[in-house]
């Protein structure tokens, strides 16, 4: 790259990082009660022409240059996911996998992007061994990244500016470096053993190959602008079938997993359809399997029969009604959901009035209902998230995941980011849709949401792009925000805000610390196990109030008649912004 380039990059990076002081300065504090949500109030963000809401100020105020200076909600948003993967190395990157729903207001439709890549050639369940279950990080938990392809194929089809140009902002935050954030330097700290195992991940993500960063300590990624950079000037065809792909597929099968450089070669990401069920004058719209958000659709089909706002918002009645909704929404899911080349069950018959008014029947009111377990892989995610709309009414719904944090934990010499292990995905058990095989695509947590309202002519018309992430607490999180703005009238900011529950397995539940100890109580007295989920002494000393790793962090961008509103997690370091 020329250096007057990098100069110019490196002098946007400081407005970022300027107007980024400005926002966090703005935020207002009201003190001691227990839950990020409560401790860090953040305010609906209005937009007249467009917004940006990500998880990270950064890649906000990235996404909003490229809307200021004439791109449009595409160009915003790979740019953004690309700054994520710089900024939250830990959660997302090009190691890993995307969705994507996108509004084309020239189009007048819904357009669904499937970046999930598959199982590597070589994977087997004898190639596995008798572990009996894909491991959770190593070289054979990596499946085929498919986010580059993503970006590339979302760019070239819809957006406005090359790829090259989306990528430019994130090489000069990981060349020039930036001061790590409260949030991610608190999760990232997590993991330091995770990173200390493998050669490339040490030296990549712990200073001095010894500890993590610490808050506010500047982070140089020189490997990955460097990477970056090879993309920018080659294009994705430098992952998929080049030098870098082959680079990758011999490293992995040095340390014994299953990629091949003909698995790079071959992938290209997948046009979708969207999948939707009706609530009241809504349309919530899903991506199809692979992913898990058809459980949001059943969630929110079997609980339409019920007068929820009448129940009371989190009430008694109404959090038992929604646990045991998703309690037998995800049953199906468990069973159901993989590969949809190898699913024997539609979404359509998932989905049919028969069936969800068997799942309905079997709510009991005055008590908990118990399940099996799920699969482990349900249990654990790291995601980024982010939503963007532009002064054309283009919107689009947009998440990227390494599955694990730091994925695999495994760091290719040289390349600067973790390879995803999405393999936890896949089952050892034989004869279902996401059992272990060559080429299979994996079960999927990360799910982008969207919403359409039926307008005075009974027209489908765009109205709320959103997303939590969080693993297995992404479809039951969709349903909690669309039901507090829904029902409750609560602002976008509010509705993300407010107090979630997380259903875990069986009857174990987690609350968070605003839903009133009474409520809680008398949830124990019908069956209800709440518990502190799933984490160690060590994990809860880290976390501190700061939930969003359990209970999820997630934005949105709700349309106005004129302009938007947008809101992004207060449990999380993220940012609205908006021009």
């Amino acid at each position: 790259m020329h250096r007057i380039t990098r100069i110019l990059l490196w002098f946007v990076a400081i407005l970022v990082l300027v107007a980024v002081s400005a926002l966090v300065a703005g935020l207002s504090f009201k003190a001691g009660l227990g839950t990020p949500s409560d401790n860090y109030k953040k305010n609906a963000v209005y937009a007249p022409n467009g917004v940006v809401a990500t998880s990270q100020p950064l890649a906000s105020q990235a996404g909003l240059t490229v809307l200021k200076n004439g791109g449009n909600a595409v160009d915003a948003a790979v740019t953004a996911a690309a700054v994520l993967s710089v900024v939250e190395p830990h959660m997302t990157g090009i190691g890993g996998d995307m969705f994507a729903i996108l509004w084309s207001q020239q189009e007048q439709r819904l357009i669904g992007v499937d970046g999930s890549g598959h199982a590597g050639a070589l994977m087997t369940r004898e190639a596995i061994g008798d572990r009996g279950r894909v491991p959770d990080d190593g070289a054979k938990s990596i499946t085929l990244p498919g986010a580059l392809s993503g970006w590339a194929m979302l760019l070239e089809s819809h957006g406005t500016i090359s790829l090259a140009q989306a990528l430019a902002p994130a090489i000069a935050l990981a060349e020039n470096g930036f001061p790590i954030s409260d949030v991610t330097a608190t999760e990232w700290a997590l993991f330091e053993s995770k990173l200390n195992w493998d050669q490339g991940a040490r030296a990549t993500f712990l200073m001095n190959e010894a500890r993590t960063p610490h808050v506010g300590e500047w982070f140089y990624n020189p490997d990955y602008a460097n990477t970056l950079t090879l993309i920018a000037e080659q294009g994705p065809e430098v992952l998929y079938g080049g030098a870098l792909g082959i680079k990758i597929a011999d490293r992995v099968q040095a340390l014994g997993g299953f990629l091949t450089q003909e698995d790079f070669a071959n992938y290209r990401a997948r046009w979708v359809t969207p999948l939707s069920v009706p609530f009241k004058d809504y349309q919530l719209w899903e991506l199809p399997p692979n992913g898990q958000g058809i459980a949001a659709l059943e969630m929110l089909k079997i609980l339409e029969a019920y007068d929820l706002a009448k129940m009371g918002h989190n009430s008694v009645e109404y959090l038992h009604h929604l646990i045991e909704a998703k309690k037998l929404a995800y049953a199906d899911l468990e069973a159901f959901v993989g590969d949809p080349e190898f699913m024997q069950v539609t979404p359509q018959q998932m989905l049919s009035d028969e069936v969800i008014a068997n799942r309905r029947a079997q709510i009991n009111p005055q008590m908990a209902l118990e399940r099996a377990n799920p699969d482990p892989s349900l249990n654990t995610s790291e995601t980024t998230y982010l939503s963007v709309a532009d002064s054309e009414g283009n919107m689009v719904s947009f998440i990227n995941s390494l599955a694990g944090s730091f994925g695999s934990g495994i760091v290719v010499p040289g390349t600067g980011f973790a390879l995803q292990n999405r393999g936890v995905g896949l089952s050892m058990q034989p004869n279902r849709a996401n059992s272990v095989a060559p080429g299979r695509r994996p079960f999927h947590t990360i799910i982008p949401g969207f919403v359409t309202k039926t307008n005075e002519r009974g027209e489908q018309i765009p109205w709320l792009s959103y997303g939590i992430v969080g693993g297995a607490q992404q479809p039951q999180a969709h349903v909690q925000v669309l039901l507090n703005i829904v029902l409750f009238g609560m602002d976008v900011q509010e509705a993300i805000d407010a107090p979630r529950f997380r259903h875990w397995e069986d009857n174990n539940v987690s609350f968070e610390q605003s839903i009133p100890q009474s409520t809680v109580d008398t949830l124990i007295s019908m069956g209800h196990a709440p518990q502190d989920p799933l984490m160690s002494t060590a994990q809860r000393v880290f976390l501190g109030n700061n939930r969003g790793l359990i209970f999820g962090g997630g934005q949105g961008v709700l349309k106005l008649e004129k302009g938007y509103v947008a809101g992004s997690d207060s449990r999380r370091d993220g940012a609205a912004v908006a021009h």
